[in-house]
């Protein structure tokens, strides 16, 4: 065999392993690919993203531009609760730029709307915020309602649903501190991210008072959105788990830990 020929099978030799290589790699992104919605192993076109993901990339933007300036529409929310009654509230918010530039106003509940929540002996109340996403308040927020007023004890005193807009978490602290409820249940739109713009958030609170409890005092569920994300029924088995937790320890946030995976925990529901 010749010097060239001996260097034309290493080439060849090299390209094929290359090639193989090549070719596992995709597999493997493409096995990884199918376990999250993260974007990764997207490859690249010279220096750039291929066209196909980078158009990808700006649809999901703007579906989330979309998502946060969508208006909220109570009306459409009611309609998915017949039979339910609902409270309609907003914040101190007084319009979607005062909302996204003032967080503190959208902790607050409007004074005139304020003075028109009921007052009574309730053991939760349920409050839809449209958040910073509308859609998913409009797409998940009842059927969620609905979910868990299903999985609560017999007996449980639930309050009107309060419809709020231009909400953020902590309105449901002077909601239900407002109208004597023991706890509240928030449903709000997540921030939307590159991957999801309709996730749904459900923030519980065991005997809120506003401008005293903090995001350590809460228990969260996020990324509700089936079939993508948690679905209705495992999300309102934890929501309803935790409420009964909640009211053995006297308080949620830090010291209340999910264990509605737990058998006994399950056994131990009313």
């Amino acid at each position: 065999m010749t010097i060239s020929q001996g260097t034309d099978n290493q080439v060849a030799g090299k390209q094929v392993a290359e090639s193989r290589c090549t070719d596992d790699q995709g597999e493997l992104w493409t096995a990884l690919r199918l376990r999250t919605q993260a974007r990764i192993g997207l490859g690249r076109a010279g220096s750039a993203l291929p066209t196909r993901h980078r158009l990808e990339l700006q649809a999901a933007h703007a579906a989330a531009r979309d998502a946060v300036h969508s208006p909220f529409d109570p009306d459409a929310v009611a309609a998915q609760l017949t039979g339910t009654s609902v409270i309609r509230v907003r914040s101190a918010a007084p319009d979607r730029l005062a909302y996204l530039q003032r967080p503190d106003l959208g902790r607050r509940l409007n004074p005139v709307d304020r003075a028109h929540l009921p007052a009574g002996e309730w053991d939760v109340v349920f409050v839809v915020a449209d958040g910073l996403s509308s859609r998913a308040v409009h797409e998940h927020a009842a059927a969620m309602v609905r979910a868990t007023t299903e999985r609560l004890p017999s007996g449980t005193r639930v309050a009107p649903v309060v419809l709020a807009e231009q909400a953020r978490v902590a309105l449901g602290d002077d909601i239900a501190h407002t109208m004597g409820v023991t706890a509240v249940v928030l449903l709000v739109g997540e921030r939307p991210g590159m991957s999801a713009a309709d996730s749904l958030g459900a923030y519980l609170t065991h005997r809120p008072v506003p401008g005293v409890t903090t995001d350590a005092d809460r228990n969260c569920l996020s990324n509700i959105r089936p079939p993508l994300g948690l679905d209705y029924e495992t999300a309102a088995g934890k929501v309803a788990a935790l409420l009964a937790r909640a009211r053995e320890l006297g308080r949620t946030g830090v010291a209340l830990k999910d264990e509605s995976d737990d058998e006994t925990m399950v056994e131990r529901l009313p």
